[in-house]
């Protein structure tokens, strides 16, 4: 028991108790819960003080992984508003966005590895190490999880193009969608629906994609009648200002008609999926319990339908349902097996683990392929294949120019794909001609028609190529040559139609001139996808990105031949890179006059701008090539079958060593330490003749680095300016004091054993003695590099970084310094020979010297991480705040709705009658900004700094809002309601303990005092 109090923290314990809690009540988060959801709460707000953000951000992902049910659509936007804030705001280092994704992932593991404590305490640790931002953690995690790292400016091209979700033939509802597509890089989306769309569903998709900052489209596949198959035509309207305009658009008779239409169609192949079910209870079903020797039961049509859900029922979602209920027979049956192969020969032996091999192999693509494939059902009139018909829907007969006609006559911006499956370079000649340029695009490649075709697939898309480029490259001579090779292997192929299509593309031949007229302007270009549902395990992923629009490790990453999880497609398209100069808005650049005082001077024209990079992508170059630069971000994971095996498993249980990874952070701060102390007594024990060096030597050596890294903590936090809520050890991180502290003691090898002893005394002869300016030199150089290089291995900020290589010039004076004023002492205290002395302490003088500049240059690195974060702290809080306030004054068009700011009790009672969720804004808005200042480092400096760029009428919106506060009854009201969970006593304090203090001082920032008043102003 007390080998195992060696790993995890009982943070880990608590997040496990608390997870497992939520997941146990039907993963339905309770109404106090839901409130932590609102997005006016901060994730560094009021709320800080109720629920950890581990557990906010679990809350979160339960939510989101909820099935698709009617009415929760609200709920999962709002999680994962709250979801996409609490990990961007968590990251305090450089990777932010990275570190966002890896957290999201590493959380929705933990929630699916429920009952598996063993692996959920991994996970819950594993999301606190990865929570600190550190670039080594987070890109290890990055290859744990087969991520790509993204760049940070987020400028990566990115995208999928053909994804489905739950309204048709996919697993995941569209917020959980958008969510999975932003954790793996995705910038850029098409989500496919089949025949129609549902508003509910576009607009869940919309605002989902809009929290995540995912630029999504939503295309809808119509199939049309082309050569005794269908070919399917993706049609994308666009062309809208904003997502309001698609839904509106939706909402239009003209639409809603078509959309009827479309309802038709897939009733029509549902009523096909349901024969195929049928079939399977009469026949396939016996004949699967025969061949294996199960007992299935017939499976019912309305539990099918109820599997299926939102989605469009499909052979898909039956093969995937008659696996479901397949699994556990196969694993009674192979317990059977288990019991006849201990006692059994060894033929018998073969023969039981053949059978269990397919048993085994029994998943959802299987079930589908042997049994349900309309090829094995040939006695149903297919619904994939066109036939005459009174059941079927007038949309599935009308010709393909005729719907696209009545497609475009919609809505005057649109894009219209041809889906390759199935058809051959000769189908898409005829579409494009008799189409006549209203195809726009080709779906050039499909991750799953990819995986599952085979060669002549690859050299049927490679001469559908050839023939996109013939047409855009505008070559008569080209295309003359593609059109005559397809009317002599025609000819030659003795087919029933023959004759008809060689006809037609003579008269093609004849009529090249206008075949490229229809894409002389706007050229045929190309459309990649994954076709992915999330629903199968043995051939891809969704999304793909461009490889040059990738940082270099991740490129490194996709060209490593041993990464299996991800290949590059044959597809090469050509992209560049587009920057441009942007003018920063940020409250800490100087005045307009200034900025452009400054920009006048020689090399400072681009002062006050951001240089802003962009990859743009020439659809219409794409061409099909063996080596392309198109990578695919999902993979090819291989699927693992049924977990079904002759030999039992036993359950998942901790292994007695788990390795460095999840040693408790009390252990592992205390071997870090012991790691540094160690060598560093053995090196002034081995180097040092006076006893107080040799013996208390690493401890001065270590006090000296944790009294530095304390000072420069508690600096960059606030200073003697701090909060006086915060204690100085609470800017402390102790696990950041105890890597300091074992790189320091491995410096005392290189500085006192490596640098002093053996390279300056013994080697070059130079010591304090004759050569104090370069002994200090040198040893400084040394420890300024070295300190560098571990700083960049932790992670540091790169102020730190940078400023540790000049760490070593600004030491050498400081060192000189000391040097001088312990000379002094020591011949006032009546040493014999105090350069002796000084010789043997070079290394600990220098080292005191660094740690005096190192105090100066980490504490202000640290500072301006504080600051960065505050600002986008107060930047967007106070965009909310301005936005209430325009409500306000949309509310109350004819009050003066300032000075009803300054009265708070009849603002609340105005809002309470008008709207109560502007009041909850409003009064959330204000003790957010309280806890700010009150808890959080470099509050104060940064919205003072905020404050001093504000117009007087915006200091006075400032103020005032914060008057609400004033109404303790109906602040402490809204807090005993829920507004930050049940846990709500904690934050109930500190609100009304300080709420008159935190008043007291905006009024002194901002000049306006309770009453509305002008009073001095400290800004």
């Amino acid at each position: 028991m007390a080998f195992r109090t060696l790993f995890f923290d009982q943070q880990d314990h608590e997040l496990l108790l608390m997870v497992n809690k939520v997941l146990e009540k039907a993963r339905a988060p309770s109404p106090f819960v839901r409130k932590l959801f609102d997005a006016s709460l901060h994730p560094h707000g009021i709320k800080e003080l109720s629920v950890s953000r581990e557990l906010r951000v679990a809350y979160a992902v339960i939510n989101l992984l909820d099935s698709l049910e009617a009415g929760l659509a609200e709920d999962r936007l709002l999680a994962l508003q709250t979801l996409r804030d609490e990990v961007l705001y968590s990251a305090q280092t450089g990777l932010r966005r990275n570190t966002a994704r890896v957290l999201i992932q590493i959380m929705k593991d933990l929630v699916r590895a429920h009952g598996d404590t063993c692996r959920q305490l991994k996970l819950a640790h594993d999301f606190r190490r990865a929570a600190s931002g550190k670039p080594r953690i987070v890109r290890a995690l990055l290859a744990q999880y087969h991520l790509l790292e993204m760049p940070e400016e987020w400028n990566q091209l990115a995208f999928d193009n053909h994804v489905h979700d739950a309204n048709t033939k996919g697993r995941k509802n569209p917020t959980h969608l958008i969510m999975d597509a932003w954790i793996k890089g995705i910038r850029h989306l098409t989500v496919i629906y089949y025949n129609f769309v549902e508003s509910s569903a576009a607009r869940e998709l919309m605002q989902a994609a809009d929290i995540m900052g995912v630029s999504v489209r939503i295309g809808v596949e119509f199939r049309v009648p082309a050569r005794n198959k269908y070919a399917e035509l993706i049609w994308v309207p666009r062309g809208f200002s904003d997502s309001q305009g698609f839904l509106s658009f939706l909402e239009e008779t003209p639409t809603q008609h078509l959309m009827q239409e479309g309802r038709k169609a897939s009733q029509y192949l549902a009523e096909y999926v349901l024969q195929v079910l049928r079939r399977y209870n009469e026949r396939h079903r016996r004949t699967i319990n025969e061949e294996f020797g199960l007992t299935l039961e017939p499976l019912h049509r309305d539990e099918f339908l109820s599997f299926v859900g939102t989605g469009q029922p499909s052979l898909l979602h039956l093969a995937e349902f008659i696996h479901k209920r397949l699994v556990p027979a196969l694993q009674g049956r192979v317990e059977e097996l288990r019991d006849e192969w201990a006692i059994a020969t060894q033929p018998e032996r073969e023969a039981i683990e053949a059978l269990v091999q397919r048993l085994d192999g029994l998943d959802a693509e299987t079930v589908h392929d042997l049994w349900l494939a309309p090829a094995r059902n040939p006695d149903i009139p297919s619904a994939f294949v066109p036939h005459e018909g009174s059941d079927v829907p007038d949309i599935l007969r009308t010709p393909p120019r005729a719907l696209l006609d009545w497609l475009t006559s919609l809505h005057s911006g649109y894009r219209i794909t041809l889906n390759l499956s199935e058809l051959t370079v000769a189908d898409v000649l005829e579409l494009v001609w008799d189409c006549e340029g209203l195809i726009t695009h080709l779906e050039l490649f499909n991750l799953k028609d990819w995986a599952e075709g085979d060669e002549a697939h690859v050299a049927n898309i490679r001469a559908i190529n050839e023939l996109q480029l013939a047409i855009n490259s505008g070559s008569a001579p080209r295309l003359k040559r593609l059109i005559r090779a397809l009317i002599r292997d025609h000819a030659e192929s003795g087919a029933q139609d023959a004759p008809e299509r060689c006809e037609k593309f003579r008269r093609i031949l004849r009529s090249i001139p206008r075949l490229q007229a229809f894409y002389k302007s706007v050229q045929l270009k190309s459309r990649i996808g994954s076709d992915s549902t999330s629903r199968s395990h043995r051939v891809h992923g969704m999304g793909l990105v461009f490889r040059e629009t990738l940082p270099p490790r991740a490129q490194k990453q996709i060209d490593d031949p041993r990464d299996t999880m991800r290949q590059i497609i044959p597809v090469h398209t050509e992209v560049y890179l587009r920057e441009s100069m942007l003018e920063r808005r940020t409250p800490v650049l100087p005045s307009p006059a200034l900025v452009n005082l400054v920009r006048r001077l020689p090399g400072c024209s681009r002062f006050g701008f951001r240089r802003v990079r962009e990859w743009v992508v020439r659809t219409d170059t794409s061409r099909v090539t063996p080596r392309g630069n198109i990578a695919t971000l999902g993979g090819f994971a291989r699927s693992g079958g049924n977990g079904l095996s002759l030999h039992a498993r036993c359950g998942a249980a901790c292994e007695r060593w788990m390795g460095m990874r999840y040693l408790n952070t009390g252990v592992s701060n205390a071997l870090k330490v012991l790691a540094g102390f160690i060598p560093a007594m053995l090196a002034f024990q081995h180097t040092q003749h006076w006893w107080v060096l040799a013996w208390f030597g690493a401890v001065i050596w270590f006090l000296i680095t944790g009294v530095r890294n304390v000072i420069q903590a508690v600096t960059g936090g606030g200073g003697v300016s701090r909060s006086p809520l915060l204690r100085w050890n609470d800017y402390v991180s102790w696990s950041r004091l105890s890597d300091s502290l074992m790189f320091t003691g491995i410096s005392v090898l290189l500085l006192e054993l490596v640098m002093r002893k053996l390279v300056l005394e013994q080697t070059l002869g130079f010591t304090v003695a004759n050569h104090q300016l370069l002994v200090y030199s040198l040893i400084a150089a040394a420890n300024g590099a070295y300190i560098a290089s571990h700083n960049i291995y932790r992670g540091l900020p790169k102020e730190a970084v940078l400023g540790n290589i000049f760490r070593s010039v600004l030491a050498i004076p400081v060192a000189m310094f000391y040097n001088f004023v312990l000379d002094d002492l020591l011949i006032f205290a009546g040493v014999d020979n105090p350069l002796d002395l000084l010789q043997q302490g070079a290394a600990v003088i220098s080292k005191t010297a660094s740690d005096t500049v190192a105090a100066l240059i980490e504490g202000y690195a640290d500072r301006n991480n504080n600051m960065r974060i505050r600002r986008w702290d107060y930047e967007s809080k106070l965009y909310q705040l301005f936005d209430a306030f325009s409500r306000l004054e949309l509310l109350f068009p004819e009050e003066d709705v300032l000075e009803l700011l300054s009265q708070p009790k009849q603002f609340i009672r105005a809002v309470e009658a008008e709207a109560e969720d502007l009041e909850r804004t409003i009064i959330i808005n204000a003790l957010d900004l309280m806890y700010f200042w009150m808890y959080q480092p470099r509050a104060r400096s940064v919205l003072s700094l905020l404050v001093r760029e504000m117009s007087p009428e915006e200091r006075a919106i400032l103020a005032r809002s914060q008057m609400v506060l004033t109404r303790e009854r109906e602040v402490s009201q809204l807090f005993v309601d829920g507004i930050v969970g049940k846990n709500f006593s904690k934050p109930l304090a500190f609100y009304l303990d300080r709420n008159v203090e935190y008043l007291t001082a905006m009024s002194q920032l901002t000049g306006v005092d309770t009453v509305g008043n002008r009073v001095a102003s400290p800004v």
